[in-house]
């Protein structure tokens, strides 16, 4: 069993007694379901974005849109925040990964909205993955921004929010409570049988292919035997690829393995 553990008051990546802000866009409502859950467990204040020309909610006329508009380098124009930034010291911005980053809409706002010397947190809901790439492409655009480590979750997996996103909350400073101190992986290994087969039920259901696993380090928590895979595919470029492919186990009975988040 390993240890539990106190957060801290506040991270360093905060300050004490932050005024907080959820700013998020959502094209299905999924993202709008993790920003009204910050929102609930710090008692944040929220704001949707919205731009001026909505998207269609159709995915293949959205996917076309968004195509065209990163081919042109057009953004949409995005609706004024009526918030008062300058209030503000922390802000969590949310929202779903297109094309392994931000959507138009998010860069939009990057584009008229002033957060220098504001401490933003991303969060953001996906397909497979695109937390750590979104990441640092807003350290790109907001140089003069403090940005923190993110939380990300699987659209599929959006039945475990409310617990992960207390974690990082509480493991971030953002909200006072105890959590469980978790492990370091082991050293990644040769993958064996019983791995290759536990990477095969999370990964096969996926409608991509994620690689095939060469690798992988383990940890268990109370609750959780985790995994993370080091797996091999063909990129675009028909060059060999290699990603990182978090997996977990639950405990309970009858539960099934389930990849968490792929780092590419």
């Amino acid at each position: 069993m390993t240890a539990i553990v106190v957060a801290v008051a506040l991270s360093a990546c905060t300050s004490q007694q932050p005024k907080m802000l959820v700013l998020y866009y959502s094209q299905e409502g999924t993202t709008q379901k993790v920003a009204e859950e910050i929102a609930a467990q710090t008692g944040a204040d929220i704001e949707r974005i919205d731009v001026t020309e909505p998207y269609s909610g159709n995915f293949e006329e959205t996917i076309q849109r968004c195509l065209k508009e990163r081919k042109e380098g057009i953004l949409p124009q995005a609706n004024p925040v009526k918030a008062d930034l300058s209030k503000y010291d922390v802000i969590f911005l949310g929202y779903p990964i297109w094309f392994g980053t931000y959507p138009p809409s998010i860069a939009a706002l990057l584009n008229d909205s002033k957060f220098d010397n504001k401490t933003v947190v991303p969060f953001c809901t996906f397909g497979s993955g695109g937390l750590q790439s979104s990441i640092a492409d807003l350290k790109q655009v907001l140089p003069n921004a403090n940005i923190c480590e993110g939380f990300g979750i699987r659209a599929a997996r959006i039945g475990n929010l409310k617990t992960e996103l207390e974690r990082f909350l509480i493991l971030g400073g953002y909200k006072e409570g105890k959590v469980e101190q978790y492990p370091d992986y082991s050293a990644q290994e040769p993958v064996t049988e019983e791995q290759a087969a536990i990477f095969d039920a999370a990964c096969s259901g996926y409608q991509f292919p994620l690689g095939t696993p060469v690798s992988v380090g383990s940890r268990e928590t109370s609750t959780n035997m985790d995994y993370l895979f080091t797996a091999e595919g063909s990129g675009p470029d028909g060059n060999v690829s290699r990603s990182k492919v978090y997996v977990t186990v639950p405990k309970a009975e009858g539960s099934k393995p389930e990849f968490t988040i792929v780092v590419r």
